[in-house]
């Protein structure tokens, strides 16, 4: 795993500040990594409280953006980027104090020996955290199938130790 303890300090936000964009230009990034996957290069870039994911076409960033970038952190959503087929799915959980620190705490551990991931920690917040894992996407990922390309998936986490809350997100590229 590719982990650090950030110099950007955590900034108090909300679940519901994030929003995705599809297509945005690297932005500023405090911690990256390259992941083969399935004869793709996955680049990993960890933004502080956000994230941005590459592979082929598809270029996702989950952040703040604020009003007029990205459409809100959609529970669902499903398209075609330049003969990509790319599933987007989130969902945020409220934990109480003691469940938070625990799940937090299990995702550390899981995450901690895998070449394929991205953790990073604010300082003086150590449950705050954003972490990245990716790998191949199952056969079953994509309805009709898919392609003979790369079959990628990423999944996400964004905590909030303020409110005891998660975002996760779960994404899948398949090349046609």
């Amino acid at each position: 795993m590719t982990a650090a303890t950030l110099e950007t300090p955590y900034l108090d936000t909300a679940p519901e500040d994030l929003s995705l964009a599809l297509g945005l230009p690297d932005q500023e990034a405090l911690l990256t990594t390259e992941v083969p996957v399935d004869g793709a290069t996955v680049r990993l870039r960890l933004l502080g409280a956000s994230h941005q994911v590459f592979v082929g076409p598809v270029r996702e960033t989950v952040a703040c953006l604020g009003k007029g970038v990205g459409e809100g952190l959609p529970a669902v959503l499903a398209r075609e980027v330049d003969g990509w087929s790319y599933r987007f799915a989130s969902h945020t959980r409220r934990y109480s104090a003691a469940e938070f620190a625990a799940v937090v705490r299990e995702l550390r551990e899981t995450l901690a020996d895998r070449d394929d991931a991205l953790f990073g920690v604010f300082p003086g917040a150590p449950d705050a955290v954003t972490a990245l894992s990716v790998g191949r996407a199952a056969p079953d990922a994509v309805p009709d199938g898919g392609g003979a390309g790369p079959r990628v998936a990423w999944r996400t986490w964004h905590t909030y130790p303020r409110s005891f809350q998660i975002v996760e997100t779960r994404t899948v590229a398949v090349s046609r």
